[in-house]
């Protein structure tokens, strides 16, 4: 498509939408919506993580948000129980970051990280560290999880051999973890679909936890008691097949979000901390989901109590307005790179890693503004005191429901899980996601797993429209 039929199309769209909203003629609805329908099924892109035959079936297209509300390419309003894939904390259209990018794009679009910065960038990485627990206190800035997850692992390569420990190169994932797409965070990562394809690229040295998930203990509102110690296999199997020494880095999400909310047991994360600073390996907290509000704290770190050596941020940090991502690290990583330069010429690179569009400024302004407001709309403690009624709920409207095998909530999510009609695992919860989204709510499904995530500016009438349509849709699809 042209430029000129680009900017025709979303003339189009426009026009469609407010037809659609004020004027409803049935003939020129059906015409247009046949035109925008036609290039919606059949259009050039080719959607991430998605069924996309089934997608250009009955296309799911957004053209406006506002609150807690997308408004959809034909006209109807849908509630975004899922913060657009756990991002969108403060919820949509919130002017006072949409003024600070404007702003600063009228002041600087963009500078170089290499070499020079910008004083974005500097502002941005002092208050994020001000967030953040313990000793954490130096950011590398990326534009993703996924740039963060491979950001950290090959921090941590470069702490130990700075060392004079560059043996040790193990990095040991949990199952069902997710830390991306990159070919590092796959690695690590532990859901089986996102390294199938990829798997004969993925690095060779990495060895994986057991999954945190206790079935006896499959339904839970707040954090889940376990039966059996679930890190014995990393103390009695994991570190001596490969011997403690060798190993970099362990890395883990507080919880597991993408694989579906799965919260480990009381303390489960105070335990590995202990277990790896008794060995001398590095703790990485993948907190690109549990981060900037989503446990009722800054970061799952400060609601477990547990400080790790590297912290992986992304989407909330801007409201999911502008991509970035970072890694926080503690003083002593940092300290560690640099001393082993201490001898080198001035002009040497430390660290030989970073991205074109590291402390972007523009990116860099929205997260300010975004820390802004939710400090301001003390959006942190909201999160906490409305996700009790979200994990209330989830509890006393789903328990009890068809194929209802599992119920799990902590802070502002929970997740209900289905059981799998057999041989064809994952299509009971997207039959149920795709009901729900006829329904007006926007949930998300992860395998048998349906999802909710709302926006930390939720109100208690939204949470229970998202449960009753959740509810319903699992009924109609038992």
């Amino acid at each position: 498509m042209t430029v000129e039929g680009t900017a025709e199309f979303a003339g189009w769209v426009d026009q469609f939408v407010w037809l659609m909203i004020n004027l409803r003629p049935r003939n020129i609805i059906q015409s247009k919506f046949a035109m925008v329908y036609q290039n919606f099924s059949q259009g050039a892109q080719w959607l991430p993580f998605t069924p996309n035959r089934s997608f250009g079936q009955d296309p799911r297209v957004f053209v406006a948000a506002d609150g807690m509300y997308f408004t959809t390419y034909d006209g109807r309003r849908v509630i975004d129980g899922i913060s657009s894939l756990w991002c969108v904390g403060a919820g949509h259209n919130r002017r006072e970051i949409n003024e600070a990018i404007k702003h600063q794009l009228d002041t600087l679009d963009y500078s170089t990280a290499f070499n020079a910065s910008n004083d974005r960038a500097f502002e941005a990485a002092e208050r994020i560290t001000a967030l953040a627990p313990g000793d954490l206190n130096k950011v590398l800035f990326c534009s993703s999880g996924s740039e963060a997850a491979d950001t950290s692992l090959k921090m941590a390569l470069a702490y130990h051999r700075a060392r004079g420990e560059g043996h040790r190169t193990v990095f040991i994932g949990r199952e069902r973890g997710y830390h991306g797409v990159g070919f590092g965070g796959m690695s690590v990562g532990g859901i089986p679909a996102n390294r199938k394809m990829f798997g004969s690229a993925l690095l060779p040295r990495v060895d994986h936890l057991s999954f945190t998930h206790d079935p006896a203990h499959a339904y839970y509102n707040g954090e889940p008691e376990s039966d059996h110690d679930l890190l014995v296999e990393l103390e009695q199997r994991i570190l001596p097949l490969h011997d403690p020494s060798n190993v970099a880095a362990i890395i883990v999400e507080p919880v597991a979000g993408s694989a579906g909310w799965y919260v480990p047991p009381k303390g489960y994360l105070k335990r590995l901390r202990e277990i790896c600073d008794r060995h001398g390996i590095l703790l990485i907290f993948d907190e690109v989901i549990t981060g900037f509000g989503r446990m009722g704290t800054a970061f799952g770190a400060d609601f477990y109590g547990v400080v790790p050596d590297m912290l992986n941020f992304a989407k909330c940090v801007t409201n999911g307005v502008i991509p970035m991502g970072g890694v926080i690290c503690r003083q002593s990583v940092y300290d560690a790179v640099m001393d082993a330069h201490a001898n080198s010429p001035a002009h040497a690179i430390e660290l030989f890693h970073g991205y074109t569009y590291s402390g972007h400024p523009v990116a860099c302004a929205a997260a300010i503004a975004t820390l802004n407001v939710l400090r301001d709309e003390e959006l942190f403690q909201r999160a906490a005191q409305i996700g009790k009624l979200l994990g209330d709920a989830m509890h006393n409207r789903l328990k009890g429901l068809p194929h209802v095998i599992s119920i799990r909530t902590l802070g502002l999510a929970g997740a209900v899980e289905l059981s799998s009609l057999p041989g064809l695992v994952g299509k009971r919860a997207y039959d149920v996601y795709l009901e729900c989204f006829q329904q007006g709510v926007l949930v998300r499904s992860a395998g048998e797993n349906l999802v909710l995530a709302p926006a930390y500016i939720v109100n208690a009438e939204q949470i229970a429209q998202m449960v009753d349509v959740l509810a319903g849709a699992i009924r109609k699809h038992a």
